[in-house]
């Protein structure tokens, strides 16, 4: 069972999560709280193994919340759930120890899949964060060297798992990614499985940087390295 605190400032976004997952035999709900103080009272009281944050919330903001459970308790994963990927939001979160953020306009399978991955300890972004990341790694990597050089991408890669990457660097979504090879979400999700285990890698923002840094392709809609 994975014990999840809810924490959103609106009542009626509160109430949704708790509708929504609380149908899911695999979580338990342990509480909701309403600002980031109430939050870090919760994780104390209730030590739960998962936290839904909200970011903008008063009297202490979900990053600033995060940033005194993590301390407290590091053990603790935090997710967090917001309107807004501005990037202040972005890199903030990551610094604060956050372990997901996601938009609240995810699907909820997006949702549900997010919550049992940070649990398992994975790192979870949704696309367009990913895609800050990237472009942020580019920026400082570009202050370097005009390019990163190029080598051999994994001979284990097949062409398909090759063209799944250059993808996911490029931001795609996995619905992205299936309608731009002609297949289905579930065929991206087993790629993808695939390819993290084979980079050894956690999560798609690792296998993006990772491609980048070893000059498989770049952040753009033309990659550098095509498998003959």
């Amino acid at each position: 069972m994975i014990r999840l605190l809810i924490v959103d400032d609106h009542q009626l976004m509160r109430d949704g999560l708790v509708r929504l997952l609380s149908l899911e035999p695999e979580i338990e709900l342990v509480g909701t709280a309403c600002d980031g103080a109430e939050a870090v009272r919760m994780v104390a009281e209730h030590q739960p193994d998962l936290v839904l944050m909200d970011i903008r919330m008063p009297e202490k903001s979900g990053i600033q919340a995060t940033r005194e459970i993590k301390a407290q308790h590091p053990n603790v994963k935090v997710i967090l759930l917001t309107m807004h990927d501005e990037d202040d939001y972005v890199f903030e979160g990551m610094g604060a120890g956050a372990s997901g953020y996601l938009l609240k306009d995810s699907s909820r399978d997006e949702l549900i899949g997010s919550i049992h991955r940070v649990h398992a300890g994975q790192v979870e972004m949704t696309p367009s964060v990913t895609r800050k990341i990237v472009a942020e790694f580019a920026t400082l990597h570009q202050g370097k060297r005009e390019k990163p050089p190029q080598s051999a991408a994994p001979e284990d890669l097949s062409r398909r798992e090759m063209d799944v990457l250059k993808l996911v660097v490029r931001g795609c979504s996995n619905r992205q990614i299936a309608q731009e090879l002609y297949i289905d979400e579930t065929t991206v999700k087993t790629h993808l499985h695939k390819i993290f285990e084979k980079l050894n890698v956690r999560d798609r923002t690792q296998a993006a940087i990772l491609a980048m840094q070893r000059g498989w392709c770049q952040p753009s809609n033309t990659p550098v390295f095509t498998r003959q």
